[in-house]
């Protein structure tokens, strides 16, 4: 099939069981192998009328317009894996799952909740696996194969973290029926929070924490507010849920006040006791519940509280070899052995893009396009609009928050308004989710929190830097903003310190060095430098340098 079907579609998601063990097994032979089983599967699935997106790995995604065919492929798949020709020693088992609904097709691809479904089910299976979500089992019921039935597993709660979903293993006597029970998150230890909406984009991200998190104890995911620092930490944890023995957990430090209650916040996010604990402090109580223990534990917003959380970290590590930390914070812990992963914003589109196959593909205008649909249904990405939800993805720098708040807006107006309001963006992106924390529930108060992190002299510099529109150099920041209304500031310093704390950002590979503030946060700074009444003299002394750049060039 040449071109994606529409409508109602079902998803069928392939997985190879422990893939990383059969590479340790094949070692060299291991591609071979899997060019083998990718040659045979995909020729089921195409002769069965499947539609096949982008593969994940050596996972495959395959789109069917009718269940029963994609139901079919699946059986026929898994007959043709159990005898398929694979080295003597080699078993390949592959857990397969299945959904049905109504996608949103945009430039050629799916995007949507309906898109990761599939990939959750299949992933909860063991090898051998066909599972089905309570939609597929609907629509196959009165066209099982001879001798087919289901099996009703229950109510499960999936790795995306959002609803719970019915799921039954399909049955058929050429298919193995005794499993394990399925690993979703009810029947692992953990206590992950669920989410109202599903997370965009991502997957390398994800793939590059979970692979530093094998060897690195400390991880720390550092960026800017509303970049989605917590959501990426919290589906990175419930991706790895299965893989650590007793479990994973989150520990929420946006409310704790001074470092003693640090380890009273991680000790009630884990489950041990420290009340009428005696004399045994809380952090030995903590430390003896997790001395024998292999988990991971999200440390949430470390940003205010930073040097006390690395000190914490150092010393549960010399007493808790299995513990594993994932930290959120707009700054790093500088703790030794911290591997810091700058969060960037969601991709956006190039200006010069206009094809509606290329816009759809930035992460911001998924995000846009799903959150919108959700505030109104109606609404479509289409030629005419979206190089205007292009826009306004750019204008807001890939910033998850922002344009989760813009696209909320298309509940009462079109994207070409939305568009038209965002000179004041912090007026018009308000109403986040009641659930959310106040500080994520408007950008301004997003930034209001990040503000509240600096130093007083990191407020000057932050205030004057915001009249550079387009960056500055080392030289252009010293000659603007130092050594006025008898402030002396260390301006390279300074400006380390804000980068530190996401407040400013470097340009790589730019020769001179080159540093801006995201549009977002200049139009704070902007307000700011306004309130603290330089911003007469600081306009002067930015026109008098760029004076002379003109007359010097």
């Amino acid at each position: 099939m040449s071109n994606p079907p529409s409508g109602t579609v079902t998803f069928l998601f392939a997985d190879i069981e422990d893939s990383t063990r059969l590479l340790h097994q094949l070692g060299a032979r291991y591609p071979k192998v899997i060019e083998d089983y990718h040659r045979l599967v995909r020729g089921i699935f195409q002769a069965a009328g499947g539609y096949e997106e982008d593969p994940a790995g050596e996972g495959l995604f395959v789109v069917f317009p009718h269940a029963a065919d994609a139901l079919n492929a699946a059986l026929a798949a898994q007959r043709a894996v159990a005898t398929g020709p694979w080295p003597e020693e080699v078993t390949l088992r592959v857990r397969m799952g299945l959904h049905t609904g109504q996608p949103i097709v945009a430039g050629g691809g799916y995007i949507g909740l309906e898109v990761h479904r599939a990939a959750r089910i299949a992933s909860v299976g063991w090898g051998g696996q066909v599972l089905l979500s309570q939609a597929t089992a609907d629509a196959v019921a009165q066209s099982l194969p001879d001798g087919a039935g289901m099996r009703d597993l229950g109510e499960h709660r999936l790795k995306d973290l959002l609803r719970r979903e019915q799921i039954f293993q399909f049955l058929h006597p050429d298919l193995r029926s005794d499993f394990p029970p399925l690993r979703s998150l009810d029947t692992l230890p953990h206590n992950l929070p669920h989410q109202l909406t599903t997370l965009v984009g991502r997957e390398r991200e994800i793939g590059e924490l979970k692979e530093r998190l094998a060897t690195a104890r400390l991880v720390t995911i550092a960026g800017p507010g509303g970049t989605g620092k917590t959501r990426l930490a919290l589906q990175v944890a419930a991706d790895l849920a299965d893989r650590l023995q007793n479990g994973v957990w989150l520990a929420e430090l946006a409310g704790v006040p001074d470092a003693a209650r640090i380890p009273v916040a991680v000790a009630s996010a884990v489950g041990a006791r420290v009340e009428g604990a005696g004399e045994r402090s809380p952090f030995t109580i903590l430390a003896d519940h997790l001395q024998r223990k292999r988990l991971l534990i999200i440390l949430d917003n470390c940003e205010y509280l930073a040097e006390d959380c690395a000190a914490f970290v150092a010393a549960l590590f010399r007493r808790c070899p299995g513990v594993v930390f994932l930290a959120t914070s707009w700054r790093p812990l500088d703790l030794e052995g911290e591997s810091v992963f700058r969060l960037s914003p969601l991709t956006v589109p190039d200006a010069q893009s206009t094809r509606l196959e290329e816009l759809v593909q930035a992460e911001s205008v998924r995000l846009f396009v799903e959150r919108a649909v959700a505030a109104q249904s109606s609404f479509a990405l289409t030629e005419a609009n979206a190089p205007v939800v292009s826009q306004i993805c750019r204008r807001l720098d890939g910033n998850a928050l922002g344009i989760e708040l813009a696209a909320g807006r298309a509940k009462v107006l079109s994207a070409d308004q939305i568009a038209a309001r965002l000179s004041d963006r912090f007026k018009l992106l308000t109403g986040g989710s009641r659930t959310a924390p106040p500080r994520q529930q408007s950008l301004r108060a997003t930034m209001d929190w990040g503000y509240g992190l600096l130093s007083e002299e990191e407020r000057i510099l932050f205030h004057r830097l915001s009249i550079f529109q387009a960056g500055w150099t080392p030289e252009a920041a010293a000659a603007v903003c130092a050594g006025m209304n008898g402030t002396r500031l260390d301006v390279d310093r300074i400006i380390a310190s804000l980068t530190a704390k996401s407040m400013v950002l470097v340009e790589d590979g730019s020769s001179p060095a080159q540093c801006r503030l995201p549009e977002m946060v200049r139009q704070y700074g902007r307000e700011k430098l306004q309130e603290s009444g330089e911003a007469p003299e600081v306009e002067r002394r930015h026109r008098d340098w760029m004076n002379g750049v003109v007359s010097n060039a």
